[in-house]
């Protein structure tokens, strides 16, 4: 079979699927149909739909797009039969029943933002710069019954400078996923559907890559230095990682402050009330745990990200608040 003869139906909604199906369109593989999630209210209101990127990229290619409330719904699942893929690719999209993933003849496979079995879940490459990893990867895998747990197909590295966020690595990994995911659909070519693959290999060492809510930004001070710093750049620039700026004087209201970017300093903190600031040459530091970590960009409530020392010229007596 040739690659424009093998049928394919795309399934994904943010900018980091849009990286693999780019090159499935532009290396000149045949995508019947795109599956992406329905247009998303925003606005005050919510009287304004906002197209996915998924969505926003098809429709610029003129391919078909299908946006299912449900994934069980009679009428979509006629749409998709209509289409007749051999093949289904699924990037950042959602859980699917088995009607969906069992239905193309050469069955349906993901692209994952991890090594699995290691970060199952919805927000794999945050939790691996939160946790501090040197490394991650991409992986394509065959859905079966279970979320992030098939028989894997292959597997990308990714190495994670101790310096990079969270967009550093989503970059990466979105190119590099869309280089494995074109790989995948040619292994899947060449035998005819029948790519080779392993199952995963379980264990409770694995870390969860469960999804991220404003609860979970929450920095605590009561951490050491470095685990603050790889959480910061673990939730940067995006959705955040935020503190309360609180008043010694218990008076006066707190305000919530976001960090996005801090520096270790390897200066002690031992015996500093956690949470304490200090400014020092028009810089700004928050004691931890153990040491004291510097803060270089942040964003007060109500205010644009700005650089810390551009925040001292009007944040006067930082002895007078605490970070919680």
């Amino acid at each position: 079979m040739e690659k424009k003869d093998l049928r394919i139906v795309f399934m994904g909604t943010p900018e980091f699927a849009v990286g693999s199906l780019q090159r499935l369109v532009e290396n000149g593989y045949n995508v019947v149909a795109v599956v992406t999630q329905p247009d998303k209210p925003v606005g005050r209101h919510g009287s304004v739909l906002r197209p996915s990127p998924v969505k926003e990229y098809a429709l610029a290619h003129g391919l078909p797009v299908l946006q299912p409330l449900k994934m069980k719904d009679e009428h979509f699942l006629e749409q998709l039969r209509s289409y007749d893929a051999d093949l289904q690719v699924v990037v950042a999209f959602r859980m699917l029943p088995e009607v969906v993933w069992a239905m193309p003849r050469f069955g349906t496979f993901n692209v994952h933002a991890a090594l699995l079995p290691d970060y199952r879940g919805a927000a794999p490459i945050n939790w691996a710069v939160i946790n501090g990893e040197t490394r991650t990867g991409v992986t394509t895998f065959f859905l079966d019954h279970d979320i992030d747990t098939g028989r894997i197909i292959a597997q990308r590295q990714f190495p994670i400078p101790d310096d990079a966020d969270v967009e550093y690595v989503y970059d990466g990994l979105m190119q590099l996923g869309a280089q494995l995911c074109s790989d995948t659909v040619d292994l899947v070519l060449s035998t005819d559907g029948n790519a080779p693959s392993q199952p995963q290999q379980d264990s409770d060492a694995h870390h969860a890559a469960p999804k991220i809510f404003k609860e979970t930004c929450a920095i605590d001070f009561s951490l050491t230095a470095k685990r603050i710093y790889d959480f910061v750049r673990g939730l940067s620039p995006a959705p955040g990682a935020w503190c309360m700026l609180t008043p010694r004087d218990a008076n006066a209201p707190a305000q919530v402050l976001k960090i996005y970017k801090t520096a270790k300093t390897h200066e002690s903190s031992v015996g500093v009330e956690v949470g304490t600031l200090k400014a020092e040459n028009r810089r700004l530091f928050v004691a931890t745990v153990d040491e004291w970590l510097e803060i270089l960009e942040l964003q007060p409530a109500g205010k644009k990200r700005m650089a810390a020392r551009d925040y001292l010229n009007g944040f006067q007596h930082p002895e007078h608040f605490l970070l919680k």
